[in-house]
């Protein structure tokens, strides 16, 4: 597994399909992830963030999903994945999570979370 797949499998532990940002594709149902997916080599942090979309009439069930994500981040004080040549190192950013309107539609909700991402490799 390289750092794109390990990235990758982070944002899928929380029981909804991720997607890179660029690759959604157009018949995507709600709910489900998008993030960023910056590179970096050895010792350096990237912020990088996740977006939680739900289409629902209530906050609560996608509010519950970004308590569960950072609940497992805090849980263990911090998130590592091996791949390949190292480890993803994955903590909460600050903020954490906030609340997106989507004026195009009303049902549509979004919280943006954000993550610090070091990248403990050779390359």
């Amino acid at each position: 597994m390289n750092k794109i797949q390990a990235l990758h499998q982070f944002w899928n532990r929380f029981g909804l399909t991720a997607y890179e940002e660029n690759s959604v594709p157009d018949d995507t149902r709600f709910p489900y992830i998008t993030y960023s997916n910056e590179m970096d080599s050895f010792e350096n942090v990237c912020l990088l963030t996740g977006n939680l979309w739900y289409r629902t009439d209530s906050w609560k069930s996608i509010i519950d999903k970004s308590e569960e994500i950072s609940k497992y981040i805090k849980e263990h004080g911090f998130v590592t994945i091996p791949f390949d040549h190292g480890y993803l190192y994955i903590t909460g950013g600050t903020p954490f999570a906030q609340s997106i309107d989507e004026p195009s539609d009303d049902k549509i909700k979004r919280i943006l979370i954000n993550i610090n991402v070091e990248y403990l490799s050779s390359y």
